[in-house]
């Protein structure tokens, strides 16, 4: 897809397909206009018996859509998969925007040919205050509790079914989400929890990652999430490499049907037929001030998962340590290096033999005025690299853990990437880092545990070298 019309000259943006029920695919994109208005366009595969449907066909109706009375010409884009509304049949999309006052909204259009559309008086979903919603994803999850499969677009709503609403936020460039319920009748959304409505509570990866899309993969029963992870370096170096930015690796969504409140989200399992030689530590102790190396070789292909089980020491009587700790902010901290009662403790990946160059991936634990612990999981760049031309931080949020659990991390390292996942995907982080010491055969992997009142153990630590996908490009012509 390239811009070569009036309607897209100045950029073809993001879109989705659609699979209709006798076998087409429809695919509605947001072009930018010569006069740069934003409108959505329509295209079909050229050749629908190409499996891997390389050459698309614009619609001689283009465009199907333009912006609406009241809504911005640079403020109307990134029309969603359709789904089918059970009360009349006809297909639904929504598209993001905001309105004068800087609500960002989703706007809903009616279509039975997906040429003709009927703006809904009604909009799904709007939340004060979180500016232009891009990139709005909208699916059903399963909320029953022997589920383990997504949901195709077009289920409907009722018993046992929950709908995701998703926007990237133009504002900060962060993906938001919320759970609640779709009303097929009046086409409209309700969160479970308005107080982490879409926009100010969840995101679906306290890192480097905007602008994501899901599907439904009706072969694998799944739902599959792809986010784009842009970089952390200049411009200038961005320009010497020949690229910028790159797809995270698919993750598959359910429902964390034991909370209730937050989605999972994990590496697909295609990523572990990538998996070659692997080693395991058992019952390894980490007491507080630690570094632990781990012996794995070469380590800058990594999938590890990790299992710790912690112990906090007694505090003295009338201590500080006896009461209620500051609470804790994992992007306002000091990262890896400050310590603290029960945390920081995790991992060290992409590091080098002296520490010089290091990414901290680590939970930190906080007991609050009612005795009880809240569990904080983090990424750490501060010293990812050596390189001064770089934005380094610290990324992450809260995590939940239920009683019973131990505290558990998937990660994924891929030479100037590290993606995570806490507590089975409950957290996710991605960061981009680039090390310049810690490469290729130079980089290593550790345990760390910098609480000073914390005794933490390694229940168990598995770690394979990941091989190269060697993905290639299709030629247009064989």
């Amino acid at each position: 897809m390239v811009p070569d019309h009036w309607y897209d000259i100045n950029g073809v943006w993001s879109g989705s397909a659609t699979q209709l029920p006798d076998g087409r695919i429809v695919m509605l994109y947001t072009g930018s206009t010569e006069d740069a208005v934003q409108v959505q366009l329509l295209a079909e595969p050229a050749d629908p018996s190409d499996p891997l449907l390389r050459r698309w066909a614009k619609s001689e109706s283009n465009p199907v859509l333009v912006p609406p009375p009241g809504i911005g010409l640079t403020d109307f884009r990134d029309p969603t998969t359709a789904w089918l509304n059970p009360t009349d049949r006809a297909w639904r999309i929504t598209i993001g925007s905001k309105n004068q006052e800087h609500a960002g909204l989703a706007l809903v259009y009616r279509t039975e040919d997906f040429l003709h559309y009927d703006l809904l008086p009604a909009l799904l979903h709007v939340v004060q205050g979180t500016g232009m919603w891009e990139c709005v994803d909208f699916y059903p999850v399963s909320a029953d509790l022997a589920a383990d499969v997504g949901l195709d677009t077009s289920t409907a709503p009722g018993p046992g079914v929950k709908h995701v609403l998703k926007a990237s936020l133009d504002d900060d460039r962060h993906d938001y989400y919320g759970i609640g319920t779709y009303d097929a009748g009046t086409d409209r959304w309700t969160p479970d929890d308005a107080a982490i409505d879409v926009g100010i509570g969840l995101r679906y990866d306290y890192g480097k990652f905007y602008a994501s899309k899901s599907f439904y993969d009706p072969v694998g029963r799944r739902r599959v999430l792809w986010g784009w992870i842009g970089e952390s370096d200049s411009e200038r170096a961005d320009v010497l490499k020949g690229w910028a930015s790159l797809q995270s690796i698919p993750r598959t969504v359910l429902l964390d049907t034991k909370t209730g409140s937050n989605l999972l989200q994990w590496p697909v399992v295609e990523v572990e037929n990538l998996r070659m030689r692997g080693k395991l530590f058992d019952g390894l102790d980490m007491p507080p001030g630690s570094v632990v190396p781990l012996d794995v070789g070469r380590a800058t292909q990594l999938d590890v998962e990790a299992v710790f089980q912690v112990q906090a020491g007694a505090p003295a009587a009338g201590s500080a340590a006896a009461g209620a700790e500051a609470p804790y902010n994992c992007s306002a901290s000091a990262g890896s290096a400050g310590r603290g009662l029960l945390g920081p403790f995790g991992l060290l990946v992409l590091a080098d033999d002296g520490l010089s160059e290091q990414t901290a991936v680590y939970f930190y634990l906080v007991r609050g005025a009612d005795g009880k612990l809240s569990t904080h999981f983090c990424q750490d760049a501060f010293r990812s690299s050596k390189a001064n031309d770089l934005v380094k931080a610290v990324y992450g949020s809260s995590v939940p853990v239920l009683d019973g659990e131990d505290l558990s991390v998937r990660i994924l390292v891929d030479h100037s990437i590290v993606e995570s996942f806490a507590q089975g995907g409950r957290t996710c982080i991605t960061s981009r880092v680039y090390p310049t010491k810690a490469i290729y055969d130079s980089a290593r992997v550790f345990l760390f545990n910098n609480a000073t009142n914390l005794n933490v153990t390694a229940k168990s630590i598995k770690i394979w070298e990941l091989n190269s996908a060697y993905i290639r490009p299709y030629p247009y012509s064989d």
